[in-house]
């Protein structure tokens, strides 16, 4: 499916987490899936992880008394992702479209004129 998505405003970055009784049942994580899409949310990075209690009481325990700082937790969760090349290339393009999701891949990107490829 490609779209062309314009806007003259920057697109922010938002790190969606889905807990384990969601991923547990499919028909709910498809349902999330579908209304994560329906709200015009552009997923451009997906990532499946399994943690164990003690990980994820460790996650919640950092964040349970601060403000939450998106870039620490993309960071966390996607370290090789560089969230100011994010900005600098992808992010241009994605605004700007025409767009592409990869059902394959759970993730939108940019579709050149070669076609659909990563931003």
């Amino acid at each position: 499916m490609t779209s062309i998505l314009r806007s003259p405003q920057a697109l922010q970055l938002t790190l969606a987490l889905i807990k384990p009784d969601a991923v547990a049942h499919p028909l709910i994580l498809e349902a999330v899936h579908q209304q994560i899409l329906s709200n015009k949310f552009l997923i451009v990075r997906m990532k499946e992880l399994l943690w164990r209690k003690e990980e994820c009481q460790k996650f919640y325990q950092e964040h349970e008394d601060s403000v939450i700082s998106a870039s620490r937790e993309i960071a966390a969760f996607f370290p090789d992702f560089s969230e100011q090349r994010w900005y600098e290339e992808e992010e241009p393009q994605l605004r700007c479209g025409p767009v592409h999701y990869s059902p394959e891949g759970g993730i939108h990107c940019a579709a050149g004129p070669g076609g659909p490829g990563p931003a």
